[in-house]
């Protein structure tokens, strides 16, 4: 299967974010992407604005107009976006939408293959001095989808920290695990991105693609300080825990890559972790080998 990552840098305007979901998954599905994966926060940058005032549901305008790109180009995109919750606050959502081929009506599609859904974030950032809780209502529900039969786990930013969601994810079906982020700057962050992208890769014996935001200071523009707004460096992670690709660039960019199912199979035959967990693992039954 092959993936793409867009990394962006997204702004106040969730038009002008919209038309660049527009033009990457087109760029990305000249290349033969099957999935197109942005950041967290493409439909308006943390810092940027009030999110209440934009957020908009699974069947608004916004999440619509990228149902209409992504059946356009015949892929399946997964972009970060926000819906309303309660008490005037929002969901951080990543929105899957697109065509997914046989399967996609066991995991919260139609029996037409189409998926449009979304993962409610469950980790919130309340960390390094920003209280992303604050604003936004986390989620409690974990979401593997179904692509051409392919098991794929969601999960957003903050949750990279905790392991045994990504555990779950794989008892779940997940063979391959996205993560969308707008990963806070600071001393040691790039380090420790690539650090936990790689142990929850090992430990779920599954591929990763970490999609961050574009860095902000590499694209020259100025944001709100202390706003986690992406450090770039997306990458993918395999079942072994080996980096596959990284962007080279931190700044925006498409970096485009084949994942191999097949690999999952022979790395959890090596390495049956999930099947060996005990007494200080949660149970992980069920998992494909």
């Amino acid at each position: 299967m092959r993936i793409a990552a867009a990394q962006i840098l997204s702004g106040r305007d969730p038009q002008d974010n919209l038309r660049q979901v527009r033009e990457r998954v087109a760029e990305a599905a000249a290349r033969g992407a099957r999935i197109v994966v942005f950041p967290e926060a493409t439909m308006r940058a943390f810092g940027a604005g009030r999110l209440d005032e934009i957020a908009e549901p699974l069947d608004g305008p916004w999440a619509t107009s990228v149902a209409e790109v992504a059946r356009e180009q015949g892929v399946v995109v997964v972009v970060g976006m926000f819906t309303p919750a309660r008490g005037g606050r929002v969901h951080n959502t990543l929105l899957v939408t697109g065509p997914a081929g046989r399967g996609a009506e066991a995991s919260g599609g139609d029996l037409s293959g189409d998926l449009h859904l979304g993962y409610d974030k469950i980790h919130l950032f309340d960390a390094f001095g920003f209280a992303e809780s604050d604003t936004v209502s986390a989620g409690d529900t974990t979401h593997v989808i179904s692509v051409d039969g392919v098991g794929i786990g969601l999960s957003v930013c903050y949750d990279i920290r905790f392991p045994g969601q990504y555990r779950r994810l794989a008892a779940e079906g997940a063979r391959l695990t996205l993560c969308s982020a707008s990963w806070g700057s600071g001393p040691g962050k790039v380090d420790q991105w690539r650090l936990l992208a790689r142990a929850r890769a090992l430990d779920a014996t599954t591929f990763l693609l970490a999609v961050d935001q574009a860095d902000p200071a590499v694209e020259g523009v100025e944001v709100k300080k202390g706003a986690p707004t992406g450090i770039g460096h997306s990458l993918l992670v395999g079942p072994d825990g080996s980096v596959r690709e990284e962007m080279a660039s931190q700044g925006s960019g498409l970096l485009v890559v084949d994942v191999d199912d097949d690999e999952v199979t022979r790395v959890r035959e090596a390495i049956p972790v999930l099947a060996n967990g005990r007494i200080t693992e949660e149970p992980a039954a069920g998992v494909a080998q």
